[in-house]
């Protein structure tokens, strides 16, 4: 009994120094979510921008660019994968590399060739445990993106796509990230970022389109100068915005997460806590049998002798 009720407080402690760990980690990234979704709100307004620009480019004129114009076959697709650096986050990563594989499932049954990118240690762990090819890896920075980084793979994924299949390059671009809904849910989702389709702002446009009073532009110094100045822009504002809403659905998620193993720890404590009173109590009453055993051996030995 004695063994038993030191495993029991053995494991009390074990556990008790994990939960420390876990509620530190939730309130670490309880503290951290709010920068992310401020960074996210503040970055908004810039990608809203740009997609009305871009949108308005698409719309009201004739231009046909090598980032808009759909080509006639593609047989090439690229897939950025934006996954977590550290692990403690749930399902996060794992859910939007399930995601992709879907993704890369239905563009397989189109006849088109997967071309992986990845961001996050995770989603690299993940292909490289498996012998996956892997075109091109970033990793460091997936709960706290820095816009060097969204401009590098920005420029990485366009020199792709120009480059064409014919010269190892791509045909379409795809993003693979989870969108952040709010605190307790994070979706993960797929845009096509090339050939270029402005989702955000067509509706907007097609009622100005529609309107009695339609609005006028004026491209200077003509539209395919400016398309060349904005639409890297626009890609790049496109894979930053991924970036943030993805580090606050990681944040997010690993507050979850920290929360869960949290709450299971002071369970388990209670439990332990409970089975070790009961070896105690157990422990307690041997003893005392074993002590009336003995003062009833010894009071039968004197009555004979």
């Amino acid at each position: 009994m004695a063994a038993s009720l030191r495993v029991y407080r053995q494991r009390i402690r074990s556990v008790t120094s994990t939960k420390k760990i876990t509620r530190a980690m939730e309130l670490i990234a309880a503290s951290r979510i709010v920068k992310a979704q401020q960074r996210s709100k503040e970055a908004a307004p810039y990608a809203r921008a740009i997609t009305r620009a871009v949108s308005a480019l698409s719309s009201f004129s004739d231009v046909d660019h090598p980032l808009t114009t759909e080509r006639a076959e593609i047989r090439r697709a690229a897939v950025l994968l934006i996954t977590a650096d550290r692990g403690l986050a749930g399902s996060y990563s794992s859910a939007v590399i399930r995601e992709g594989d879907r993704l890369a499932e239905r563009l397989r049954g189109s006849g088109k060739e997967v071309v992986p990118y990845l961001m996050g240690r995770k989603g690299t762990a993940f292909y490289a445990f498996r012998n996956r090819h892997v075109e091109q890896s970033w990793t460091g920075d997936s709960d706290a993106p820095q816009f060097d980084v969204a401009k590098e793979v920005g420029q990485t994924l366009v020199d792709a796509f120009l480059r064409g299949s014919d010269d190892g390059g791509v045909d379409e671009i795809n993003i693979v990230f989870t969108r952040f809904v709010n605190m307790v849910k994070q979706e993960p989702t797929v845009i096509r970022l090339l050939p270029v389709e402005v989702v955000d702002e067509v509706a907007a446009v097609q009622q100005e389109v529609t309107s009695d009073l339609q609005p006028l532009y004026a491209f200077e110094p003509d539209p395919a100068t400016v398309l060349d100045a904005l639409l890297p822009q626009y890609i790049q504002s496109r894979i930053y915005s991924a970036m943030l809403s993805a580090a606050a659905s990681e944040l997010a998620a690993r507050q979850q997460a920290m929360k869960s193993a949290t709450d299971n720890a002071s369970d388990l404590i209670r439990k332990l806590e409970q089975q070790a009173n009961a070896a105690r109590q157990a422990a307690i009453t041997q003893e005392i049998s074993e002590i009336v055993g003995g003062a009833d051996a010894l009071a039968s030995s004197g009555a004979e002798s």
